[in-house]
């Protein structure tokens, strides 16, 4: 009780850093469960078949809400422990932040209006708004990402090519999620998306990683050399390739396991990039912006069981609505 009221000292030494991983992990399960949502949404525009259409809303459906809520625990987290990083981060990317806002409005209202009116019109519109916001708010999310990492400006080859890669693996995993639960038909005709998403994605992470060398974006050339980050390349490349040849086998559970190994792996390399200066703008490292002592302990003794909670209610979530979409069309 001394240490947990302590404003000296931390339950654990290594506090600090664990709070870095805790932040880390809510931004990968944000960017892995609501990426495949956001490739669905962008997939959907390929499809002119109502029965496509709603195969690929009814994949995703029922954990589509329940995703978001990792977008809430980052925010939380990083809030909670790096309150100084929190501000920084929104204050400075504020037009970003509000168009990905938008983005995820726009996503949300569209398949829920375009059931209120049997309309071709008032259809075409809402199916407009989820595709636009499907796409726009993992390329914003990216950008934004990219400025955090590289401390450059919005319109910047870094910024851009993060966000244009994020929406490329959202784009895979998307494809792969639906294949892992459609009928063999509409399987066969997502991956070829897939398979091409993958190859953009592993050709434009070897540009955006030499333009960072070249150009010391941020001060990150050393990091980006470094043998984590390499390592992390390397895997990514193990992971895309051995995908593309589970979806031409059509194994698409085994593709779809590799296809989430992506933006894991991405969310890895961001951290490896941000640690310990966990703002590059300013300089500034995970011991110097954290909370005190006091506030860490408070915050880790009752909210990591929240986290944990948490956790366990996904595993529960994705056990009741992890069989296949059925849809006679598709034999399936």
């Amino acid at each position: 009780m001394a240490e947990l009221l302590s404003a000296e000292r931390y339950l654990l030494d290594t506090l600090p850093e664990v709070w870095f991983g805790v932040v880390m992990f809510t931004l990968a399960m944000y960017v892995v469960l609501d990426g495949f949502d956001f490739g669905i949404g962008m997939l959907y525009a390929t499809r002119s078949d109502e029965a496509d259409r709603e195969t690929l809303l009814s994949a995703f459906g029922p954990v589509w809400d329940a995703n978001e809520v990792w977008l809430v625990a980052f925010g939380t987290t990083l809030l909670a422990a790096f309150p100084r990083v929190y501000s920084r981060l929104l204050a400075d990317n504020y037009l970003l932040v509000i168009g990905f806002v938008l983005a995820l409005l726009f996503r949300g209202i569209g398949p829920e209006l375009r059931e209120q009116r049997e309309n071709d019109q008032w259809q075409r519109a809402c199916d407009a708004s989820f595709v636009g916001g499907s796409t726009l708010a993992p390329l914003l999310f990216g950008v934004l990402a990219g400025r955090w990492v590289f401390d450059v400006p919005t319109v910047s080859a870094p910024a851009l090519l993060t966000g244009v890669g994020l929406v490329a693996v959202s784009v895979v995993t998307g494809a792969a999620f639906v294949s892992a639960k459609a009928g063999p038909s509409l399987a066969a005709d997502l991956r070829k998306y897939g398979i091409v998403g993958t190859l953009f994605y592993l050709g434009g992470v070897v540009v955006l990683l030499t333009t960072v060398v070249l150009t010391n974006a941020g001060g990150t050339a050393d990091a980006v050399v470094s043998v984590p980050v390499a390592a992390v390349v390397v895997l990514s490349v193990f992971a895309g390739l051995a995908g593309i040849g589970f979806a031409r086998r059509e194994q698409y559970q085994r593709w779809l396991a590799s296809a989430l190994c992506l933006p894991t792996l991405l969310s890895l390399l961001v951290a490896f990039l941000l640690y310990p200066i966990i703002y590059p703008a300013t300089g500034l490292t995970v011991r110097e912006t954290v909370v005190s002592p006091l506030a860490l302990n408070l915050v880790t003794v009752m909210g990591l069981p929240v986290l944990l909670l948490v956790l366990w209610y996904f595993k529960f979530l994705y056990g009741v609505f992890s069989g296949p979409v059925v849809d006679e069309s598709y034999g399936s």
